[in-house]
């Protein structure tokens, strides 16, 4: 791992590691995998999270190195969660959450933020530690609803977004900062379709229901 995270080239002046050049490319290949909603895109994240926590480790980012090996672990449940939702028309069944789901989602980014955000700082574990425990509870977030077939999922990575782009730039982490502005627009796409699925699943089982 050292040689790729010593290793890499240069882009516009940016020089990027061959570890964040492949993590971030495989983590904007989830999202397009993730929108098709195949089962490939969770060996994919699995590659994804070795290399960034490489990544994010060497810069000194605590939060988003341990998001890396929760993520890890809620890629393993979602690949297993979307084995047993598979339909032979519709793929992975999706569905728009319920309102207790969506106050659940709120409720644990605000409190695991702040949760997150005190450990950071008591450990010393990150110079940002509020954006870095946003980006860490907001990713876990995002990727249980994501396993559970939850429409909703794509708009919680839209807030991550949000926060990351100028984490990374301070960070001079420019490259991933670039695709966090491109996973902008793909979760944007994705929130459409997943909403446009969910909503023609919900019209061919109504029928049935009556």
């Amino acid at each position: 791992m050292n040689f790729l995270l010593q290793h890499g080239v240069t882009v516009f002046g940016q020089w990027i590691s061959i570890a964040e050049l492949a993590g971030q490319i495989c983590a904007l290949a989830v999202v397009f995998l993730a929108e098709r909603r195949t089962l490939w895109t969770w060996p994919v994240q699995v590659g994804a999270t070795v290399l960034l926590f490489a990544v994010y480790t060497s810069a000194h980012l605590g939060g988003l190195a341990s998001r890396q090996v929760a993520i890890l672990l809620i890629s393993l449940y979602g690949w297993w969660a979307w084995t047993r939702r598979k339909d032979p028309v519709y793929g992975v069944v999706v569905r728009q959450g319920r309102l207790v789901e969506r106050l659940g989602m709120a409720g644990v980014f605000g409190v695991g933020t702040v949760a997150m955000a005190l450990v950071l700082q008591a450990l010393n574990a990150s110079w940002a530690p509020w954006p870095d425990a946003a980006i860490f509870v907001g990713t876990l977030v995002a990727f249980g609803a994501q396993g559970l077939g939850l429409v909703e999922f794509w708009l919680v990575w839209l807030v991550v977004d949000a926060i990351g782009v100028p984490l990374q730039i301070a960070s001079g982490l420019y490259f991933s900062a670039a695709i966090y502005v491109v996973f902008a627009a793909l979760v944007i796409h994705g929130w459409w379709s997943w909403t446009r699925s969910a909503r023609r699943a919900r019209a061919a089982v109504s029928p049935a229901a009556r």
